[in-house]
């Protein structure tokens, strides 16, 4: 018994080490399409990690949440904000940690309720802390001015919802996917998926470059949530903001000729419609079907009920209802 302690503790400190080293490792893909210097960024992808951390194992890896902002902050910024806006970043995730815990979070994502508890409180909600600090900080130190405020924290918020719409329902599909009963699965809906994969990329490939557009992801993205739900539908909504980004970053598309403030309101505005339609639906989809399969369910189980009835009523008669089943089996 005096053993299992520590033993618990160094797994602790490990997955705290390893939270703060993906949290630095992801933020280099905000701050490539940051803006002043990388202070601001229209995708934060570590507010999705460190949410998913909490939600998947524990309030106890908090620290490093802190420890990954501070590190992250102190390349980027003044180092006299660095701690401070780390903790900001941390209050915002324990926030939405717990903020979904109360209202009964389930990470599988299968009803719609925790969908829309993951929007409005662990994105749209929790993300208000982190900006505010943040941009409160920068402002008392002279990194942006009162003219600039508002966009600079407009854009933070932003950011970082957009970290958690994107990456945490991708991240929670991979945490919590039964994955052994995927190991059978049919050839031809793996075919299906994998040609969805590569159809998205090549179409939004071309259709940037040629047409310039990039809402040809939509009709993907609904056919991925309807046939494969979340674990469909979060790869596919991944890529398709991956696509996004690239196009902004390389200027390229819907995005060449733009400035910076046009570039990073199309990408927030392109990044959130997806997130959202593949979120939404994909969980609206998997509750009907959970619901379709429960009335099915009830409804055998009554007519079971039903048959037993029948047969102690009338004992010397075999049952009208299981006659009545297998002329409808037989006729089929």
């Amino acid at each position: 018994m005096r053993f299992r302690k520590p033993r618990r503790d160094v797994i602790v400190v490990l997955q705290i080490l390893a939270l703060a080293a993906a949290i630095y490792l992801t933020s280099q893909i905000g701050l490539v399409i940051g803006l002043g210097q990388g202070r601001t960024s229209p995708f934060w992808p570590p507010t999705g990690v460190a949410v998913v951390a909490l939600l998947a194992f524990g309030i106890d890896l908090w620290p490093g949440i802190l420890l990954g902002s501070a590190i992250v902050e102190m390349f980027t910024g003044p180092v006299i904000v660095a701690i401070p806006t780390a903790f900001g970043t941390t209050l915002a995730c324990v926030c939405a940690y717990w903020a979904l815990r109360k209202v009964g979070f389930r990470v599988e994502l299968d009803r719609l309720k925790d969908a829309l508890a993951l929007v409005f409180l662990g994105a749209f909600a929790a993300m208000l802390i982190s900006s505010t600090v943040g941009t409160t900080l920068l402002l008392y130190t002279g990194v942006v001015s009162i003219d600039t405020f508002l966009p600079t924290w407009l854009t933070w918020w932003t950011g970082d919802a957009m970290g958690v719409l994107v990456v945490a329902p991708f991240l929670l599909t991979m945490v919590k996917l039964p994955w052994r009963r995927y190991h059978d699965i049919d050839s031809v809906r793996l075919v299906e998926f994998v040609a969805l994969l590569v159809i998205t990329f090549g179409l939004m490939l071309v259709a940037e470059k040629a047409l310039g557009v990039i809402f040809v992801a939509f009709p993907l993205l609904v056919w991925a949530a309807w046939r494969f739900q979340l674990p469909g539908a979060a790869p596919v909504g991944l890529l398709a903001s991956a696509m996004a980004i690239h196009a902004a970053v390389v200027g390229y598309g819907t995005f060449d000729g733009r400035n910076q403030s046009d570039t990073m309101m199309i990408l927030q505005l392109f990044n959130g419609s997806v997130a959202l339609t593949g979120l939404l639906l994909s969980v609206a989809v998997t509750e009907r079907r959970r619901m379709q399969a429960e009335l099915e369910r009830a409804c055998g189980q009554l007519g079971q009920v039903i048959e037993r009835i029948d047969r102690a009523m009338r004992p010397d008669e075999p049952s009208r209802l299981r006659r009545w089943a297998e002329d409808r089996t037989t006729s089929k």
